[in-house]
């Protein structure tokens, strides 16, 4: 009897960055693919192509122009990333599949809309308008009698923070420090982000420091993953709490490890708009197990 030899499927993926986040994307249209948390799984225990946030599938859509569907590396499934939004938004109009500069994508978190503006057929600043937060702690949701979970003290280990609470589909808090530098972020990271009694479903937490009315500095906890040198939706997240408490004006500019962000709110529609780079870091593909599929 010969040996049974072991079917290996070729995924193609571009690895792309934006401010902060590293993700590996993968056209979900023209390639079929299988088991998809445990394909998440299989590629972050390969360090998702070298380093990576997670995965992010370009999927057709028929509420919008196309569909993001993002993996964490322990397999389940995210809301929605400002970051990884904005690549795969340079990515389906550098890749071909169309020629629009203004995007609708459809994201669990709800529909995202995206400007491109393009520099020698390749898009260049991604300005993405996430719609408003959601300030209701029906939304985020946390566990609290408090119609909104805006500035309010929470005793975190040996300090208290005041913390605000708000959501575009994946759940953020943040709270304001004085100094950033030193600040010990995955001790109180960790701590919040576990705090189940407030967060059933784990927080993402932005740590901010106002610098002036046009200038906000962050430093974030991502759930599960740990301190990241950037996070969009932490960029935004910082800023509307910093406007709702009247700290900032609707124009910012959001300073994170990976990067700087601009942040403005719309005086019309009270909708979040980030606008920054991103870039594509290389394109490969990777042999993975037929047992992936099962």
């Amino acid at each position: 009897m010969g040996v049974e030899k072991e079917i290996n499927v070729k995924i193609e993926f571009t690895k792309m960055q934006a401010y902060g986040n590293d993700y590996v994307y993968i056209n979900a249209i023209s390639q079929k693919l299988g088991n998809l948390p445990k394909l998440a799984r299989f590629l972050s225990d390969r360090h998702f192509a070298i380093g990576s946030d997670g995965i992010v599938l370009i999927c057709p859509s028929d509420k919008g122009d196309f569909r993001m569907r993002m993996f964490n590396p322990d397999g389940t499934e995210g809301e929605m990333c400002g970051n990884a939004l904005r690549s795969m938004s340079k990515y389906v109009y550098d890749h071909k599949l169309t020629d629009k500069t203004d995007l609708v994508i459809e994201t669990l978190g709800g529909m995202q809309y995206v400007n491109l503006d393009v520099e020698g057929h390749v898009a260049v600043n991604i300005t993405a308008n996430i719609g408003k937060a959601r300030l209701s702690s029906n939304l985020v949701p946390v566990n609290t009698d408090l119609p909104e979970f805006i500035n309010q003290k929470v005793h975190v280990i040996d300090r208290d923070f005041y913390i605000t609470a708000m959501s575009w589909g994946n759940p953020h808090c943040v709270m304001f420090v004085d100094e950033l530098k030193d600040f010990e972020v995955e001790k109180y990271g960790k701590a919040i982000e576990y705090m189940t009694e407030l967060f059933p479903n784990k927080t993402n937490v932005t740590f901010a420091t106002v610098v002036d009315r046009s200038y906000i500095k962050i430093r974030e906890w991502e759930r599960g993953t740990g301190e990241t040198i950037g996070c969009g939706t932490g960029c935004c997240t910082a800023f509307v709490a910093a406007h709702v408490l009247g700290m900032c004006d609707k124009n910012v500019t959001v300073e994170q490890i990976g990067g700087n962000l601009s942040v403005r709110c719309d005086e019309e529609t009270d909708h979040i708009f980030m606008k920054g780079p991103s870039h594509t870091v290389f394109e490969a593909s990777i042999d993975v197990p037929q047992d992936v599929w099962e």
